[in-house]
């Protein structure tokens, strides 16, 4: 009688622990921007998780479910220890929770599009020889981005005989869609060709047989980006140059000017002198001896170049009533000054 007893206890426990039914939750998708920092969400529960005191071992699968797991780590379930190789860490990869209340969440930091994929949530116990795993997604996403955009010359010219194409090259996650835009914004339709160079990146070109502005736009969802052929830095760059050489022709010119002009000879001071002499009548009517220092052609500057300089004459009246004189003596001299005797009888 005990030992059929016996069985059926132990018939009820096996069962029960068998039935025991696991709940557990994954985030389905998870949408990231490429650089940041990325958490996948698994949590679980089990009815006897309480009376567990086993250990707990939290793996994480890319790819495939039957993947070898990238990522590792347990602890015991009890209030006293720590979370041992499941404490966080700097590493690429850290759990994000303490298993010991059922969170098992994968920390992914700085994803990259190499990162983009199917994840699995996996956890095992250890006494009741149970576990459970789901699925979950991990999408990177990057906005539409203009790589490169130049000129190419085709080795072999193809079946639109251009011997030149303007290539376009672009990414992004999700995939963006290509167009060209004429200097007047009409689309260009025509002889485009696209291809895929990579799950996330494409390239794009059309004939450019001629020197003409063109754009190169990708589109997706997440936003857009466009670059113009050739670029405003380019214009630029050529409107400077051009400036500067017109700059430097006209300076050349102003002083080609100048040293020619300063090369002309004056004419002789002694010239000017006696016609300034002979057209200007005198200022009394008798002045009979008038006496001035001359500058002979002797006195004048090398290459043409007059020197002006100031001169004083002392003048001498006499008449018949009374006379004054005065005295070249009694003028103070002042240095750069020139004094000459004019003698004037009324």
């Amino acid at each position: 009688m005990w030992q059929q007893s016996f069985c059926l206890i132990v018939s009820v426990t096996i069962t029960g622990s068998l039935s025991v039914s696991w709940n557990m939750k994954v985030s389905p998708v998870v949408f990231v921007p490429r650089g940041q920092d990325a958490v996948l969400g698994c949590s679980f529960t089990h009815p006897r998780q309480r009376d567990y005191s086993g250990t707990i071992a939290v793996k994480w699968l890319a790819r495939e479910a039957a993947a070898p797991p990238f990522f590792v780590c347990s602890v015991k379930n009890d209030s006293v220890g720590g979370l041992g190789d499941c404490s966080p860490s700097d590493f690429k990869y850290s759990l994000e929770g303490d298993p010991r209340r059922g969170e098992l969440s994968l920390l992914i930091r700085r994803v990259h599009l190499s990162d983009n994929g199917t994840y699995f949530c996996r956890v095992e116990l250890q006494y009741w020889m149970s576990s459970d795993q789901k699925e979950t997604q991990l999408y990177v996403t990057v906005e539409p981005q203009i790589s490169s955009l130049s000129v190419v010359d085709m080795s072999s010219r193809g079946s639109d005989g251009a011997p030149r194409r303007l290539q376009c090259e672009a990414e992004g996650h999700p995939l963006p869609t290509v167009s060209w835009l004429s200097a007047s914004g009409t689309p260009l339709g025509d002889r485009v060709r696209t291809s895929l160079t990579g799950p996330y990146r494409l390239v794009s070109s059309v004939p450019y047989p001629k020197e003409e502005v063109l754009t190169c736009r990708v589109e997706s969802r997440l936003g857009g980006a466009e670059r113009r052929y050739p670029g405003s830095n380019t214009l630029m760059i050529t409107v400077t140059v051009c400036g500067l050489i017109v700059m430097l022709l006209l300076s050349t010119g102003v002083l080609l000017y100048m040293r020619t002009r300063g090369r002309v000879r004056s004419p002789p001071v002694h010239e000017n002198a006696a016609t300034a002499r002979a057209d200007t009548p005198p200022i009394y009517g008798n002045a009979d001896v008038v006496e001035n220092h001359r500058l002979q052609s002797s006195d004048c500057p090398a290459e043409g170049d007059v020197g002006l300089q100031l001169v004083y004459s002392v003048v001498s009246l006499t008449g018949d009533a009374s006379s004054q004189r005065f005295s070249s003596r009694s003028q103070r001299q002042e240095s750069g000054i020139l004094y000459s005797p004019v003698n004037v009888q009324q």
